[in-house]
């Protein structure tokens, strides 16, 4: 498998303050990826850094080795930030079909998209009318535009039934083995299990870097939250 995303010796610095030090991983296709940790671990500043909307002050980034930002590693790239991005003025429809139009998917697309997050019923609505995880998935269904090749999903579930959110990650699952490369963060670890490789962020560094039962199995526990508590207190920053 190509590693689609490319990260390396990444520096972020904001307000004099180091949130992300020194991190580096790499992401093929055909996967799905993790990235764990608690809220101000810099997991979302990660993903804004791949996705090229997040100026760094060293390391690398890159996107299907392209620069992440360039022009040509955007084209590749769909991502669902932690606040979703939409129009509250605009239905369903309408924001897809506005973002469709600059990325050039037609409207079978956009149909498409709002099937996979189950907002068929919802599409003629007005967003500002939609409940928070409504919202959320209007978000997501914006970020599936295309089909991408990395998908990078910020607390994509956040608010969401356990109905609604088992249906999502069978989604991600999917992707993955059509050959998605998908970078999925989460501070709940019983979604973490359902990453086949887990990267565990804290203090804006990467503590680890293991398969979930790889992950158990080094610290000699047997879930996931007590797995991190493990390695926080080995491996202390």
């Amino acid at each position: 498998m190509d590693n689609l995303i490319q990260v390396g010796g990444l520096v972020v610095d904001r307000s004099g303050q180091r949130v992300v030090d020194g991190i580096g991983f790499d992401v093929p296709s055909g996967s799905l990826t993790g990235l764990i940790g608690p809220s101000g671990s810099g997991k979302s500043t990660v993903m804004r850094c791949i996705a090229g909307v997040q100026k760094h002050a060293g390391g690398l980034v890159k996107v299907g080795g392209y620069e992440a930002g360039s022009r040509m590693a955007r084209g590749l790239v769909g991502y669902q930030p932690q606040r979703p991005a939409v129009y509250l003025d605009l239905t369903v429809r309408e924001n897809l079909s506005y973002f469709a139009t600059m990325i050039g998917v037609g409207a079978s697309g956009v149909s498409e998209a709002i099937d996979r997050v189950s907002l068929g019923g919802e599409a003629s609505r007005c967003v500002e009318r939609l409940s928070g995880g409504q919202v959320a998935r209007v978000s997501l269904a914006i970020a599936l535009l295309g089909s991408p090749s990395v998908l990078l999903l910020d607390e994509p579930t956040v608010g969401l039934d356990p109905v609604l959110r088992e249906d999502l990650w069978r989604l991600f699952a999917t992707l993955a083995a059509q050959g998605t490369a998908l970078v999925v963060s989460s501070h709940v670890m019983d979604e973490a299990e359902r990453c086949e490789r887990l990267l565990l962020l804290r203090d804006g560094r990467l503590l680890a870097d293991a398969a979930p039962s790889a992950l158990k199995a080094e610290t000699g526990t047997t879930d996931l939250d007590s797995a991190f508590l493990a390695v926080i207190r080995t491996r202390r920053v």
